[in-house]
Parts: C-alpha cells; structure tokens; sequence
C-alpha cells in the first residue's frame, strides 16, 4: 500500500476544492464487503501507563499525531447505486472528537473492553479510530497515584493494528517530548535462505475449533480474555524463532481442544499476517499486511517430539515469509476488478465467503512481536509497560490470538465469538496456551 497526499490548503486551513478522493484498496473493500453488525471488525490495542495524562495536552498531541499522518484522516465517501468502487475521502481535519474520557467506575477496564470489541467507529466520520482513556484508581495502600490504559479501537476496513500503533507513538512523542523512534528490530540468527519445507496437503477443509459452551442466543459479537506471560526462552542459535514457538504451542492447544470435545483429528491451518513494512515515521498507514497461512497435518501435532515440530514451523513459516504474495492472495485482485457496480461485487463476494466457509482457516495467530516504540508519554505519565492487542474472531474461524511483548514480557489476546465458546472456555484455553507455549522451552511436553 502506497502513501498518499492530504488535500492540499489554501492558507486558511481549508481544502482549495473538494476533498480528494481514493480507491478502496483491495483489502478494504473486500473487508467492506462483508460488514457484520453482529461481530464488526474491530482491532483492540490497550496500552498501560504507570501515571495520569492530562486532558488537554493529549487531545492536542493526537490531533498532530493524525495530521502527521494524514492517510488516517478519512471516511467512506457517497457513491451512487451505479459506482464502482468504494472509496476514501481524505479530510483536512476530524470529523468527531476521537479522544474520550469515559467517566470513571469500578468495572472501567471491562466496560472499555466491551466497547472496544462492540462498538466499531464509523465509516462515515473522519478517522475510523476511536482513543479512550481509562484512569484506574491508586489500590488501597499504594505508594503512587493511579494509572491509566488507553483503549485504541479501530475500524479494521480501513487500518490495522501497526499502523495506529505507529500514530499513537507519535502522539506519545508530541505529548512528552520524549524520543519515540523505533527500536531495531532484533537480529534473527536462523538461516536467511529457508529450506524447501515438507508441506501436507491443503485440499482438504480445516479442523475448525470445537464448540465450547456459547452465551446465550441474542449475545452476539466478541469476547476476550488477556493474559501476561513470559517471554518463552530460546535457546542461542536455535533453528526456529519465539514466532515460531507461539505457532506451535497455538496449533498444539486447538489439537488438545478439539481432542477433549470429541472432534475427530483433521488438518489444521492457521492463518499469520505478515508486515513487512517500515516503523518509522514514513510507514504506509492502512492494511498493510498480507495473509499467509501454516498447515499441520494430524500426525505432526505431537507434544512428546517439540524438537521435531519446531523445526518443522519454523521450515514452513520461513518458506511463506520469503514467498512474494498479494496480501489476500491471487484471485482478491479479481473479485475487486472495478467492471461491474461495486454492490453486485458485494454480494457475489459475500457469498463466495458464505460458500468458502469450510475452507477457511483453523484460526488466526497474530504475533506483533517486540512493541518497536517506548511509548513513553514523558514526566506525569510514564512509558507503557503493558501493550495487548486483539484482532477479530468472527465465524467461521471463530477464535484469534494475538501476542505482543514489552518491558520483557509476553502480553496474549485470546478473542472468540460468542457463538462459539463462552468465559469459562476462554481460561480453558488460555491454560493450555501456557501449558504448551512452556513445553516450547524443553523440547517435550505432555499433555495437562
């Protein structure tokens, strides 16, 4: 995805003429396409501070972090029946005030939480972003003030994960005046040329995840579940990376999963986006990872040889990584070739996903890796500690999850439909994520 220029000014903070406008790109308008009022697709990102940050200065700080990066500053523009694409309107300034501050209460990270998964910003205002901050009061017996998490909730049709993270760090330079620059990324030690992996047939539909025991009919929509765990150890010039580690111990718990409901082994698949954009301030803002997605045959999926199973992740998600791809594959390309009005795309499309269902893919793992900026708001707020991310978990699939690490530790998003698993499931597998994610570090496990 390329950059794109703001409207240009006339010196008095005005367009010279209409907005300018774009194409959706292709993976927008597939993601648009499909809307769902009963699971929206929202990305989540719930950042910790130690301290309090002040109103003011922070609405101040976004603002220029957004016009810093203008391609956030947009909505979905009016189009007739006959058009043929959706598109972006890019507006000079917000539509709405995107900073919030909700009123305090006791069960504030929840109630954000929900909202967060619930309720997806629109389209139709400038940006499809929403930041709320949540200030959680000094416990009993504490020895500084209380703290505050930022809820950042994206409208996934237009953005991702990465690229807000990018504009928040830039909002935290702006706000302290603290250097904010991405960090290097780590040195890899694994073989730059990957080995042609033994890949198994991918014919065949996916396992899917086993149902749990779901809300109740009419609760619709997400539920999630964070944890902090640590930073799996591997060992110094190990064939395979912590990515690597977190696919097998994902791969691992479905297979425990589905084994203790009853699900007949089948192949599993599990979709990994992949980025290989830049982190500074110069990173293209939009969707700009593509989808790959790591098979394990039945057989494979045994904890007592995690040596074996390592490497074999490691063999295969070297291989899609290095692999040239679209971002959603060869034929999206066509299913968004302007030809026809974009609303019979829409429900060709909607429909070929409905029909498609079988074959997608088992579940999602979406590592982020080592958080690239300090996101350190300066004196008064401090710098993040803790950075959890949860993309959506719509059915099929019907289950996501997504790590990130910081100040060392491991930060994990379970995320699910209510249509397929409930609370008490969630903590079911988050335990057995622990459990494997642990026997990574041995090279053996049992199950728990």
């Amino acid at each position: 995805m390329t950059a794109l220029h703001h409207p240009a000014r006339d010196g008095t903070d005005g367009p010279v003429g209409p907005p300018a406008r774009i194409p959706f790109p292709v993976v927008d308008e597939v993601a648009r396409h499909c809307l769902q009022e009963e699971e929206p697709e929202t990305v989540h990102i719930e950042v910790h501070l130690p301290g309090h940050l002040d109103p003011d200065r922070l609405r101040t700080a976004f603002a220029g972090a957004l016009r810093s990066h203008p391609r956030i500053l947009m909505r979905e523009a009016a189009r007739p029946w006959y058009g043929r694409r959706y598109e972006w309107e890019l507006t000079p300034g917000a539509d709405v005030e995107a900073v919030l501050f909700p009123a305090p209460d006791r069960d504030a990270l929840k109630h954000a939480r929900d909202r967060a998964l619930r309720d997806a910003p629109p389209l139709s205002a400038s940006p499809p972003v929403r930041l709320e901050v949540v200030r959680v009061p000094r416990t009993a017996g504490a020895d500084r003030p209380g703290s505050t998490v930022l809820f950042l909730t994206i409208n996934h049709t237009a953005l991702d994960g990465p690229a807000c993270l990018r504009v928040l760090a830039t909002a935290a330079q702006l706000y302290g005046g603290r250097d904010n620059s991405p960090a290097a990324p780590p040195t890899r030690t694994t073989a730059e040329a990957p080995r042609a992996p033994d890949t198994p047939s991918t014919w065949a539909p996916p396992a899917r995840v086993a149902h749990g025991t779901p809300e109740p009919p009419g609760h619709h929509g997400n539920g999630m579940l964070v944890a902090e765990l640590g930073v799996p150890h591997r060992p110094r010039g190990a064939p395979y990376t912590v990515n690597d580690q977190l696919m097998a111990a994902t791969a691992l718990m479905i297979t425990h999963w589905n084994r203790e409901h009853g699900a007949r082994p089948r192949p599993l698949r599990i979709t990994m986006p992949v980025d290989d954009r830049p982190r500074g301030t110069d990173m293209p803002i939009g969707n700009g990872t593509r989808l790959v997605e790591v098979p394990f045959a039945p057989e494979e999926l045994d904890a007592s040889d995690m040596a074996a199973l390592l490497r074999r992740t490691a063999d295969r998600t070297r291989a899609l990584k290095a692999q040239p791809r679209p971002q959603l594959g060869h034929g999206a390309s066509l299913l968004t070739a302007p030809v026809v009005p974009v609303a019979w795309r829409a429900a060709f499309t909607r429909g070929l996903r409905k029909a498609a269902g079988p074959w997608t893919s088992t579940t999602l793992l979406s590592n982020i890796g080592r958080v690239p900026y300090a996101l350190d708001f300066g004196e008064g707020a401090g710098r993040a500690h803790a950075v959890w991310f949860s993309a959506p978990a719509r059915m099929p699939r019907g289950l996501t999850v997504t790590t990130a690490s910081t100040a060392g530790r491991l930060h994990v998003a379970f995320r699910w439909s209510r249509a397929l698993l409930g609370h008490g499931d969630g903590s079911h597998l988050r335990d057995l994520f622990e459990h494997y994610l642990h026997a990574t570090q041995h090279g053996t496990g049992s199950a728990p």
